[in-house]
C-alpha cells in the first residue's frame, strides 16, 4: 500500500492512542459512577478528569494534522452515499471528542470542583457553582460519552464489515 493510501504515522498514533484513552476513561466513568463517595472515588475521579484533559488535548491536535494533511481517498468501490455517511459518522465522532471532555469540565466547574491537570495546572472554571447546571452537564456529559461509544461502535462495525465482507483491505490505512 502507497503513502497515500494511507494514514501518516502521525494520524495513526493519534488515531490509536486516542481510541485507546477514549475506552479507558468510559470505562472509569462507568466504575466510578456507582462508586459511594470516598477519597478513592475522588483519586479516580481525578484520573478520568486527568485523561479527558488529555484526550481533549490530543484530538485538538490531531484536527490541526488533520486539517493540515489529507486523508487518503475512500475505496473506489464506494457508493457517494456510503462515503457521505463515513463523513458524516466521523464528523460526529470528531464533535463528541471536543465536546463530551469540555461536558466533563463544565460539569465539575459548576461543582465548584476545579480541574488541576496532573496536579500542576489547574483549569479555570467555566462556569461558576451552581447545582442545577452541575446535574445539567454532569447528564449531558454522560449522554455524549455514550452517544460517542455508539458511534465508535458503528465505526468499528463499518471498518470490520469493509475488511471481512468487501475484503477492500480498509483496514490497511490505519495500520503502522
Amino acid at each position: 500500500m502507497t503513502q497515500t493510501q494511507k494514514y501518516s504515522s502521525t494520524a495513526i498514533t493519534l488515531h490509536w492512542l486516542i481510541a485507546l484513552m477514549i475506552a479507558v476513561a468510559f470505562l472509569v466513568g462507568l466504575y466510578v459512577a456507582d462508586l459511594e463517595l470516598s477519597p478513592w472515588k475522588l483519586k479516580v475521579l481525578t484520573w478520568h478528569k486527568w485523561t479527558g484533559v488529555t484526550i481533549f488535548l490530543l484530538v485538538l491536535f490531531r484536527i490541526l494534522w488533520r486539517l493540515s494533511h489529507r486523508p487518503p481517498e475512500m475505496p473506489a468501490g464506494m457508493s457517494d452515499l456510503m462515503k457521505k455517511l463515513a463523513h458524516l459518522t466521523h464528523l460526529a465522532i470528531y464533535l463528541l471528542m471536543v465536546i463530551v471532555p469540555i461536558l466533563g469540565w463544565l460539569h465539575s466547574s459548576a461543582a465548584g470542583v476545579s480541574v488541576v491537570y496532573f496536579n500542576l495546572i489547574t483549569l479555570p472554571d467555566l462556569v461558576g457553582k451552581d447545582k442545577a447546571l452541575s446535574h445539567l452537564f454532569g447528564e449531558l456529559h454522560e449522554n455524549g460519552a455514550w452517544a460517542l461509544v455508539g458511534l465508535v461502535g458503528l465505526h468499528v462495525a463499518a471498518a470490520l464489515k469493509h475488511q471481512l465482507v468487501d475484503k477492500d483491505n480498509l483496514l490497511a490505512r490505519m495500520r503502522w
